[in-house]
């Protein structure tokens, strides 16, 4: 079977690639060790420098990068934009701090001389997804292979224009035969590569479903595997919020990236003192968010990446209704071309409805009550999930309270959760495990050594 390129906004097939073959795995696999051997041997300045390239040719040629996001997932021209923009940037970020991220950590003892030196672990394999088809790559490899390790890729099938851009970007740079690669293969191949002896970590963003297979095969593998999946993040208003401020950030929060996102806001828990207020203004702003052609300038919302995964949302939205959901406004694919659904607010979402507990991958949004303070927490910790969160108060000590009893990887206060290059980010319970970004996530595919002078 090829792996086909098609454009959401059309459904155009826009390009097929045959499959690497078992033998082409094999030769990629056998380059990417012998690159490893090498690559680890040279200097963060070198690697820096090469990853400063990157980031030269990202900004330089931002519009082609771009347009390949747009035309392979649909995601807005604007958006597009500030993706690879954010790769340059992550690139810089690495290749400037990434000795000091890694530096040799003194420890006391009773010897003459104890420390922890980080040291690179070899070809680390990336299992990455089609939403962000080239900012989950960059944030995995710009501290990976500033590690000293080298990349294996295998991207979302319906990204195949983009893992090859990726590849020959990072060999344009400068970069040594083998030290990023792409492989177009299926998913059911991963776990050959997990398995494979010079495979020696592994990392994947995407579904909780995928996240279960690829832990599996690693901890058969006994390899160190990184978990990036889903979420249903809460986004809290309280009282004393800015409420204008909030409704805006609610309505960018969910519809960001078209609704596709880990870290978008699905869940608006807001205290009853203002629940209404907050409910009107945000239902009227989501009907007036403009869904179309991603390529217009005035978009805010394309369409979904596939007919699949709007199918899929149209349904759970359905079984919700069903359920007792009252469907505020929006509740229907856009009917003409390509794989649109309509900005999408349900209220009175019993908790015994099956899309309390899923991630909703497209622009619908659940609201609910809050009676108080520890109502809201109840609300926003009653879920499997457990990435991102945004709480909106400027209250002090609500702040505490949230900062410390949020079940999730990262809160924020007053804004939108977003990742940055400077902050660890990863979730808990099944958002997954371990950290990407900032030290944190370069040191994950290091073996923090123990070196002891007696």
């Amino acid at each position: 079977m090829p792996i086909e390129s098609v454009n959401p906004t059309t459904g155009q097939v826009l390009h097929q690639f045959t499959p690497h073959t078992a033998a082409e795995v094999e030769e990629k696999l056998g380059l990417a060790e012998r690159a490893f051997a090498s690559h680890r041997r040279t200097t963060f300045n070198e690697r820096g420098r090469l990853l400063h390239r990157v980031a030269d040719m990202l900004e330089k040629d931002a519009d082609r990068f771009a347009h390949l996001a747009v035309i392979e997932m649909g995601k807005t021209l604007s958006a597009a934009l500030a993706e690879v923009k954010k790769c340059a940037a992550t690139c810089r970020h690495f290749a400037d701090h990434a000795e000091r991220y890694l530096g040799d950590e003194a420890l006391p003892s009773d010897a003459k001389k104890s420390y922890v030196r980080y040291l690179p672990l070899g070809p680390v394999l990336a299992v990455m997804p089609w939403n962000f088809p080239f900012w989950q790559v960059i944030r995995f490899a710009a501290p990976a292979l500033m590690a000293g390790n080298v990349g294996v890729l295998k991207h979302a099938s319906n990204v195949p224009q983009c893992a090859l851009a990726l590849e020959a970007l990072f060999a344009s740079a400068g970069f040594a035969p083998g030290v990023f690669q792409s492989l177009l293969i299926g998913p059911s191949e991963v776990s050959l590569l997990i398995a494979d002896r010079r495979i020696a970590a592994v990392t994947v963003t995407g579904s909780e479903g995928a996240g279960k297979n690829v832990a599996e095969h690693a901890g058969r593998a006994l390899k160190k595997c990184v978990l990036e999946l889903g979420g249903s993040d809460p986004f809290v208003v309280m009282p004393s919020a800015d409420l204008d401020a909030a409704v805006a950030a609610a309505v960018t929060a969910r519809n960001i990236n078209n609704g596709q996102s880990c870290i978008a806001a699905k869940r608006f828990i807001v205290h009853a003192q203002i629940y209404e207020r907050f409910v009107e203004r945000f239902v009227e702003r989501m009907q007036q968010v403009v869904v179309g052609d991603p390529l217009d300038p005035q978009t805010e919302v394309g369409p979904l990446a596939t007919k699949h995964g709007r199918d899929e949302l149209h349904e759970q939205v359905k079984r919700a209704e069903r359920a007792g959901a009252r469907i505020l406004c929006g509740g229907e694919p856009r009917s003409g071309r390509g794989w649109y659904y309509a900005p999408t607010v349900l209220a009175d979402v019993s908790n015994r409805s099956p899309i309390y507990e899923e991630e909703l991958f497209g622009p619908v949004a659940m609201v609910f009550r809050a009676d108080d303070l520890s109502h809201a927490i109840r609300i926003a910790n009653d879920s499997p999930f457990g990435l991102g969160s945004s709480v909106w108060t400027k209250d002090a000590g609500e702040i505490e309270r949230f900062a410390s009893e949020i079940e999730a990887g990262q809160t924020f206060f007053n804004t939108i959760v977003a990742s940055d290059p400077r902050l660890p980010f990863g979730g808990i319970k099944r958002s997954g495990y371990g950290r990407e970004l900032a030290a944190h996530g370069i040191r994950e595919f290091c073996n923090a050594k123990t070196v002891v002078e007696a």
